[in-house]
């Protein structure tokens, strides 16, 4: 079982590891064009993209989870194949529906960006370019969603890893070839950006394909078993109560930053570099979610007990050690990690009086990624959000009452009860369901 754990889980987490180079290239890039309105319009650009994306992101949970459990049916009779190439169908078609909604409705999302925003109006117009050219790549982005869910559902976390890497390479190549060859702005990086995600979604497209013909070829489709399946999928609820997770997910984080920033640029700045701490943990432990996302489906698809039980606990058991490696080095390097993300002494000085809660992050947001798997694999969507409403409650709630006394250690005192509290309402849900 461990075995099966690594193998999911390692590409996972070297795909999350490349997901923040598409960002940092742009950044990069733009950084030696002389002008600093084009980091800024990069900056805000990037920032509308991921927050529109991370709304959709149910394309990938919800995918993945039912993948994962056909894959579990199909086990036990092959005639359940069609089921995952119908759920690989069915979500692509879901993705693009929303994708050409976005770009019909392209100019008053943009509007509304920038009223919620407020760039400087120096930007607006640069912005505006950039934004142009990489709201084509939405179809692109959020079939990847679907895709790199229904590769996890099918057990093979290689191809994502791979397609995220190679994304990458295109990223890098054409960015640099539109700007340092053809001379171009930012509209060359917007070009680089929307280029590698149509290059990644159509390479997944056709690996998917071809799986999926390799998967279904000796099996005859039986349109009856077909439709009396896919009613079992509940498509639509899991959707639905998963884009209710991650309004709560947006406005909980979206808060932490807004909070962060009312208390001046140095404690926008602290709060900045620890979160760079709880992104590297989640790294690591989004690769041992996705795995238990693919096992813990596939043993309940296949109505495996005692498979899925071996699989809940290999990961638990994983997922614990790597929470007590991290907060050890975390508590004895942290202030070493903070010295090579920053040389601003002010920044460093303010980051340590805050640092004992970034190291106690792990141990309070294990629970949540753990269970985060497992429910996406189980398809209990209302468990996730249920949890994630309770974090969310826990955060406000806290940091409300305790903000005029703690300051910016109510922040971070709210963040890690809404990582553990997630974790409580999950664990009490799943037990609860088990009876």
């Amino acid at each position: 079982m461990n075995r099966q754990i690594l193998r999911l889980a390692v590409p996972s987490i070297i795909s999350n590891i490349t997901v923040p180079l598409l960002g940092l290239v742009d950044v990069a890039i733009t950084g030696h064009m002389g002008e600093t309105r084009y980091m800024a319009a990069i900056a805000v650009g990037s920032m509308l993209f991921n927050l529109i994306y991370w709304l959709f992101s149910f394309l990938r949970f919800g995918t993945g989870g039912m993948t994962a459990q056909a894959c579990g049916m199909a086990d036990g009779d092959e005639k359940c194949r069609p089921l995952a190439a119908y759920i690989l169908c069915r979500s692509l078609l879901t993705a693009f529906g929303i994708a050409m909604l976005i770009t019909v409705l392209q100019i008053p999302l943009f509007g509304l960006a920038m009223w919620f925003i407020q760039p400087d109006a120096n930007l607006v117009d640069t912005i505006h370019t950039y934004y142009n050219i990489c709201i084509w790549g939405t179809p692109a982005a959020l079939s990847l969603y679907v895709l790199t869910g229904w590769f996890v559902g099918m057990q093979d976390t290689r191809v994502p890893m791979l397609v995220s890497v190679g994304q990458n390479i295109v990223n890098i190549l054409l960015s640099c070839f539109f700007v340092y060859v053809l001379k171009m702005k930012i509209e060359g990086v917007a070009l680089g950006t929307l280029c590698a995600q149509w290059a990644g979604a159509l390479a997944a497209f056709a690996l998917a394909v071809h799986k999926c013909k390799a998967y279904t070829r000796s099996v005859v489709w039986d349109n009856g078993m077909l439709r009396q399946l896919r009613r079992s999928m509940h498509g639509s609820r899991v959707n639905v109560t998963l884009f209710i997770r991650t309004l709560f997910l947006i406005a909980v984080n979206m808060y932490f930053v807004q909070a962060g920033a009312r208390g001046g640029a140095v404690i926008l700045a602290v709060n900045s570099v620890l979160m760079q701490m709880f992104i590297l943990y989640t790294y690591v432990m989004d690769g041992f979610a996705f795995a238990a996302e693919a096992l813990c489906g596939r043993y309940h698809g296949a109505a495996d007990s005692r498979g899925f039980s071996l699989a809940l606990r290999g990961v638990w058991i994983w997922s614990l050690l790597l929470t007590a490696a991290y907060t050890l080095v975390y508590a004895v390097g942290g202030q070493s990690f903070l010295a090579l993300l920053t040389d601003d002494t002010a920044v460093r000085s303010a980051a340590v009086e805050y640092l004992p809660w970034a190291v106690a992050i792990p141990v309070c947001g294990v629970a949540a990624f753990v269970w985060d798997g497992v429910f996406v694999g189980l398809t209990m969507t209302v468990g996730m959000m249920w949890g994630t409403f309770g974090g969310a409650v826990a955060f406000f709630l806290i940091y409300f009452s305790l903000y005029d006394v703690m300051s910016n250690h109510a922040l971070w005192l709210a963040f890690n009860a809404y990582l553990f509290m997630r974790g409580v309402v999950q664990t009490i849900v799943y037990y609860m369901g088990k009876k």
